[in-house]
């Protein structure tokens, strides 16, 4: 699909939903994507040679995550549709990711189970981040073994930033490395001229069980 059709759709799609929903903090349930939609998305945030042979996730919001398509090369693509250590359900997160077979292993699983959790209606988002902490912290989450990539190549991405949400235009590559920090590389934030990590626990959770870190 042309990058410029993709935006349309996305843009369509978002805009319905947004108005529908406006940003509730409250509601658990979303609205699922169309699947082509869906699986077009998830799979521009990995590099075209990677594309046709990656297994792609779609999210049933009854349910969680399912195996659409079963690939051959060791990488997964999905749109995250919660961002859990923000604690907090709005319903126009969409950002797609993809990893390579170790990273699916580990952090894959637990974008998983969050979805899981958030589609039983069980749980509110405070109980999803402190189930997801205490996971870590017990050993069911194991970091990977290994550093490894999450590409995010799509050409646009929206999540929840520390201003609110934000829609951003920034193609990347995550390279993830648990338990290293910027101390580590000397690194820092400088507009991303320079490489810098970062972790959607920060704050959460100690150095040593820092399994996210990128």
């Amino acid at each position: 699909m042309q990058i410029s059709k993709l935006f349309t759709q996305l843009i369509i799609a978002t805009a319905g939903i947004s108005t529908s929903f406006g940003q509730s903090t409250q509601g658990w349930k979303l609205e699922k994507m169309p699947p082509a939609l869906e699986t077009e998305f998830a799979l521009s945030s990995l590099p075209p040679r990677l594309r046709d042979a990656a297994t792609v996730y779609l999210l049933d919001p009854d349910k969680g995550y399912y195996m659409a398509r079963k690939g051959s090369n060791g990488f997964s693509s999905f749109v995250m549709r919660t961002q859990w250590e923000k604690a907090e359900f709005l319903p126009d997160v969409y950002s797609p990711m993809s990893y390579d077979e170790e990273g699916t292993k580990t952090f894959v699983a637990v974008y998983f189970d969050v979805a899981a959790m958030r589609a039983t209606g069980k749980y509110s988002p405070a109980q999803i981040r402190d189930t997801v902490l205490k996971r870590i912290k017990d050993g069911r989450y194991k970091g990977p073994s290994r550093t490894g990539i999450s590409y995010m190549l799509s050409p646009l991405n929206r999540g929840q930033a520390s201003d609110g949400l934000s829609n951003s235009v920034m193609p990347h590559y995550m390279i993830y490395a648990p338990r290293v920090d910027n101390k580590d590389i000397g690194g820092d934030w400088d507009e991303g001229h320079s490489p810098f990590a970062i972790s959607p626990s920060d704050n959460l959770l100690d150095k040593e069980h820092s399994i996210f870190n990128l």
